[in-house]
This record gives structure tokens, C-alpha cells and sequence, in this order.
């Protein structure tokens, strides 16, 4: 392979390139064609090289690195870390592309991205290993690691499992990926959530406070792959019951987030959504959001730094909701038509007016171009469709 060559292929993949700033906010760079380049020099590795769709210039040129944590959340992300401060993201407009990137990255660090290496002494019970095609990140030397095994999800177990989650052993990055990779190919929270059950009916207090802290620590282990079973509609209405019995409140005292859940937070679709994959996201990102601001207690700077993939996840489902809406022809014209019709009841202009005002937040995370055509778009909708109503 000559040294100008692309790896493997050289077309161009649509994708918007994001980074981490030190507010723990993603800030769009900007949108191009992504292509991953063979080293000029012997010394060199393959690197990712992002060009601008609108001029040509480079907006991003990264050497794929042996030991960096390059991380597939989803079907059209891939998230990693160039020191301690600098976290990039690439967002892909299709999965093929982002297919493409995550197989030349897993090639560089020498796995298999579409395969899982099982350690040979945990192939017959549920603490077994494996290097997932959703985290390539440790060298080659690496490569078979130690692993963990997990006690079993029983009630007599439960306070080793407790102790093996406790903080001070998450602090621990290598600890995190471990118990991570251990959990996920035990199918070990749906255990747990069939143990939360039992205890539940059982008016267990001590052991569901055990499950308390379990559950929270999984939080902390920032992992795509567990974030997409916790929030899961199979399971996460389990996941939030566990987290009412947090240790410090008394049965009296006890946040009752599934109740309030259940039977007070509606969800209004004052505009209707025929885009079935759409109403999910949009119900997903609402429990992430209600997880990150009234369940988990105010994070520390630690605990923060934990949580930037449960952020991160949140962010990318906002600009997802936000731009799906946007490029729907007609979404705006029924939302300000609507707005317009003189018979519409109060209580439903209050709905849309509510409506329109969080989309408008969550139009903050769209590209700055597409952010300036959206408020073209408003403007010259409510020009024309202007009324004297308020919030």
C-alpha cells in the first residue's frame, strides 16, 4: 500500500466533528468528509483526517493511537481522549461510514471489531470476559488482560458484590473497563433487577440499599454499552426503582421517582410524530435527563468526569431529536399553523408555546449554520403567523 493511500477505501464519509470543552460541553467544529490515511513515515501511525465540506480545510488530522480508549457508542459515534483535557467525537451521518472508521481503528490496535475474545477460563459460568467491538483502546500487549470475576447475583452475595462496586475501587480506570466487559457478558443488571424484585416484595430494606449503591456504581463505570441496557425500555423503569432507596432517606422519606413517573409526567405530543425510531429517542432522552437531575445525587468533580458518557449520550440524542424535526417539511408549518388557529383552547397554546420554547434549546446543539436557518425559519414563521400570547 502506497504511503498516500487511504486505508482500505478512499471514500469520504459525511460527519460532524464535536470536542469537550472545560465545561464538560460538546462544541461542533464543524461538518466534512472523514477519511483514515497510511502513515508518510515509518514512525507513524494510520491517522483520521477530517476535511470541511464547506472550504476543504483540515478541521481535524489524529494519529490512531495503540493505547488510547477510542470508544463506538451506538450505531454513528466514536468517542476518544488525546490527553487528559481533549475528547473528541465524530457524529456519522450513516452507520456504514462510521462502520468504516471504527474497523481501521480496531486494525491499527489489532482486534477484531466485529468478534469477542472470551478468556478460556470463564467460557462456562457468568463472569466470563471479552474485548467488545464497542472499546478498542488497550495495546496489543494488553490485549488478553486480567479479568474479574463477578460473585454470583444471589442474595448471600450481596454484600461482596456491593463491596467489589464500592467507590474507591471505580476510581480505578482499568478497574471500570474490567467490571464493565464482566457485567455485560454475565447479563448481570437484568440478575440484579430480578434480585431488586425479590427484595421489593419482600420489604428487604438492607439488601435493596446494597442495590442502591450497586446500581449508582454501575453509573460511574461510563460506559455506552451499559448506558444502552439501563436505559433500555425493558429495564429502566427497575433501574430508577432501585435508585429510590438511597441509603440516607427512611421508607417515609423515599423519593418515589417510578410513581411520579407513571402517573404525573405525561408525555404530550402536541404535534403529531409519525416517526415511531423518533418518539423512542425522545422518550430515552427525557428518562436520561430525569436520571441526571432528580435521581443521582449533585456529582462531585470525580463523579462528574464519570458521567461525561451519560452526557455525552444526552447531547447526541438532543441534536438527533433537533435536526429530525428540523428537516421535517412540514413539522413547523403544523406547530406555528396551529399556533394561528383562533379556536385553539388556552390550555393547548400553553402546550405548544411549551413545546416551542424546549425546542428551541435543544436547537443550541444543532451546527451554527443550521442553527442560524432554524431561527431564519422561526422568525418568518411567527411573522406570519404572529399572535399576542405569552407563557
Amino acid at each position: 500500500m502506497s504511503s498516500s493511500s487511504t486505508r482500505r477505501s478512499n471514500n469520504r464519509t459525511r460527519v460532524k466533528l464535536y470536542t469537550l470543552n472545560e465545561e464538560r460541553q460538546w462544541d461542533d467544529r464543524g461538518t466534512g468528509y472523514v477519511t483514515c490515511v497510511a502513515p508518510t513515515r515509518s514512525n507513524t501511525s494510520y491517522s483520521i483526517i477530517v476535511k470541511s465540506e464547506v472550504d476543504g480545510s483540515t478541521l481535524l488530522e489524529s494519529q490512531i493511537q495503540l493505547n488510547a480508549n477510542y470508544q463506538k457508542q451506538q450505531e454513528t459515534l466514536i468517542t476518544w481522549s488525546e490527553g487528559e483535557k481533549y475528547d473528541l467525537a465524530l457524529s456519522f451521518q450513516e452507520k456504514v461510514g462510521c462502520d468504516y472508521i471504527w474497523e481501521n481503528i480496531c486494525d491499527v490496535q489489532g482486534k477484531n471489531s466485529s468478534s469477542f475474545l472470551i478468556s478460556a477460563n470463564n467460557l462456562t459460568n457468568d463472569s466470563a470476559i471479552y474485548e467488545s467491538d464497542d472499546n478498542c483502546g488497550e495495546s496489543n500487549e494488553n490485549y488478553l488482560s486480567p479479568t474479574i470475576t463477578l460473585p454470583l447475583v444471589d442474595l448471600s452475595q450481596l454484600h461482596d458484590i456491593c463491596n467489589l462496586f464500592s467507590p474507591d475501587k471505580v476510581r480505578d480506570a482499568a478497574r471500570r473497563d474490567l467490571l464493565a466487559r464482566a457485567i455485560e457478558s454475565g447479563n448481570y443488571i437484568r440478575k440484579l433487577i430480578e434480585l431488586f424484585h425479590a427484595c421489593e416484595d419482600s420489604e428487604n430494606i438492607d439488601a435493596l440499599h446494597q442495590l442502591y449503591e450497586i446500581i449508582r456504581s454501575i453509573f460511574y463505570l461510563n460506559k455506552s454499552t451499559l448506558f444502552e441496557i439501563i436505559f433500555s425500555d425493558a429495564i429502566i423503569m427497575d433501574i430508577i426503582g432501585c435508585l429510590e432507596y438511597e441509603p440516607q432517606l427512611t421508607m417515609k422519606t423515599k423519593r418515589n421517582h417510578r410513581e411520579f413517573l407513571n402517573k404525573k409526567a405525561t408525555f404530550k405530543e402536541v404535534i403529531p410524530i409519525g416517526n415511531q425510531e423518533l418518539l423512542n429517542k425522545i422518550h430515552q432522552t427525557f428518562r436520561i435527563q430525569f436520571v441526571q437531575d432528580a435521581i443521582l445525587p449533585a456529582p462531585s468533580l470525580f463523579e462528574e468526569n464519570l458521567l461525561s458518557t451519560m452526557n455525552s449520550v444526552l447531547f447526541f440524542n438532543k441534536v438527533e431529536i433537533v435536526t429530525l424535526l428540523y428537516e421535517d417539511p412540514k413539522f413547523l408549518s403544523q406547530l406555528f399553523a396551529a399556533l394561528k388557529d383562533d379556536n385553539l383552547l388556552d390550555e393547548k397554546r400553553k402546550d405548544l408555546m411549551l413545546f416551542l420554547k424546549e425546542f428551541c434549546v435543544f436547537s443550541q446543539t444543532l451546527q451554527q449554520q443550521n442553527r442560524d436557518n432554524f431561527f431564519q425559519v422561526r422568525i418568518q414563521l411567527m411573522r406570519l403567523h404572529r399572535q399576542n400570547y405569552s407563557l
